[in-house]
């Protein structure tokens, strides 16, 4: 086969895929061609096939069950934020919050949304839907950038869910240790938090900036657009939920109540847990996250429809048809999350972890191998757009290495942790990335530019803290 003759060009589609959407910003278009030249690199180059091939892959994610979940559950939020907006919900919030003196300018709306990420840690996307849809009516009435808010809620997810035991992250990677036969998956994870150096340092950055209200990079650009003329989004963007769904407001009769927000909300993020412990036969780390969060919007639809239509706030026509607005306005978001599970797919049959691990077994030195793993494991997390995916890749190869050398565990576990959040926070093909785009309607590569400076800088430190304690430790 071409790949075995020529594993690097394992490489191409990933990174082709990157580069065409961070340059292009069309995003759609640079996934898809880079699905079509994976496909062709596994048909021996044949274009015919790879490019039939290429369609098959996008078929062929809706059979694994967890991505046809987190599709659904990713389309149905814009039913639920439909419903919320017409409902004066979302509108009774910011009254309340604004009249109870909660609210006093940028940094607390900003806070307020960095403190929801943390709270509602249980699961990376419910943590950016929440965020985002509570707070982004605050930050566009203080003139806080859409790419901003898009920042806050993709750094509170993945760096606060890794952070925390309790999830289904702490369960998988527990996993992970379990099956390289250590004796304490447990306690070598939670030796490995305060090594966790990138999640730690993405959030305090993130703090930093909100309190002294100081920005960066194209960041710095869109907050002073933001600031100056009110535009929250740059002039032709496109943001990541319909423009239709984001415009949906409460007629002028309807009551504008706090409640008709809290309630359906609280419900969704309940059945998360109840979701998790069902799924997980009564332990919540063991629990399906993918069927969590479906069961969790759908519920929350639900207890949405009848709580308004007991007030008379709609009908069930107007209900129905706000639902199918809603997911309607979110079919483009679909769409691209079945090219990046679909280049995902791909990178996984080319192996480009794998070469990628591989190539970089002669750097591993015991001083700089904390290190070294958190760099491959971010390349590979960024090319992939995946976390999770990476580190079954990783921990089969980092932690028997690391046992060969006699080396401490926790600051690898750490390493290895640390940089597949980083790559999954850099990837413009990263599902939580999309979720973050879309749960604050931003622009979704305007985000991924804006939010890489940050992320860089975090990673940046990072690798001097891993290198820091390589040195110390070994």
């Amino acid at each position: 086969m071409l790949i075995e003759s020529y594993p690097f060009l394992s490489l191409i589609p990933p990174l082709l895929a990157i580069v065409l959407a961070i340059y292009t910003r069309q995003v759609y278009l640079s996934l898809f061609a880079g699905i079509v030249v994976g496909t062709v690199i596994l048909a021996d180059g044949s274009l015919l096939k790879g490019s039939a091939g290429a369609l098959e892959a996008c078929v062929l994610v809706f059979r694994d069950p967890d991505n046809t979940r987190v599709i659904a559950f990713s389309v149905l939020v814009g039913s639920l934020i439909a419903l919320l907006q017409r409902s004066g919900g979302i509108e009774g919030f910011t009254t309340l919050v604004t009249e109870k003196g909660f609210i006093r300018g940028k940094r607390s709306v900003e806070l307020m949304a960095f403190l929801i990420g943390v709270v509602v840690f249980i699961e990376s996307s419910i943590t950016c839907l929440v965020s985002g849809t509570v707070a982004r009516p605050l930050t566009d009435r203080h003139r806080i950038s859409r790419e901003k808010l898009a920042y806050i809620c993709d750094t509170t997810s993945a760096p606060i869910c890794i952070l925390i035991p309790l999830n289904a992250w702490g369960a998988y990677v527990i996993t992970l240790l379990r099956k390289e036969g250590l004796s304490d998956p447990l306690g070598l994870f939670l030796s490995s938090l305060f090594l966790n150096f990138y999640a730690l340092t993405a959030l305090i950055l993130l703090l930093i900036i909100i309190l002294l209200q100081v920005d960066f990079g194209p960041m710095k650009k869109a907050e002073h657009r933001a600031h100056t003329t009110g535009r929250v989004l740059r002039k032709g963007a496109q943001p990541a939920i319909a423009e239709e769904i984001t415009a949906i407001t409460p007629s002028a009769d309807t009551p504008l109540r706090a409640i008709n927000m809290f309630l359906p909300i609280g419900v969704m993020i309940l059945m998360i847990f109840i979701g998790l412990w069902v799924t997980g036969d009564g332990t919540l780390s063991q629990g399906s996250g993918s069927t969590a969060v479906l069961w969790a919007v759908a519920s929350a639809i639900v207890s949405a429809a009848v709580l308004y239509s007991s007030q008379r706030l709609m009908n069930l026509r107007e209900i129905t048809e706000l639902v199918i607005k809603g997911a309607g306005g979110l079919i483009g978001l679909g769409i691209l999350m079945m090219m990046a599970f679909a280049i995902g797919t791909i990178c996984r049959e080319l192996e480009t972890g794998i070469y990628v691990a591989e190539i970089t077994r002669g750097l591993l030195r015991p001083q700089v191998f904390p290190a070294i793993i958190f760099v491959v494991t971010s390349f590979i997390a960024f090319s992939t757009g995946t976390s999770w995916g990476t580190w079954g890749i990783m921990f089969p190869i980092a932690i028997p290495l690391a046992s060969s050398m006699d080396l401490s565990f926790p600051p690898v576990i750490g390493a290895l942790l640390g940089g597949g959040v980083f790559g999954d926070h850099c990837s413009p093909i990263s599902d939580t990335t999309i979720v973050a785009s879309m749960a604050s309607a931003s622009d979704h590569i305007d985000h991924v530019r804006t939010q890489l400076p940050y992320a860089l800088a975090a990673g940046g430190i990072s690798i001097v803290l891993f290198l820091i304690v390589g040195f110390v430790s070994y």
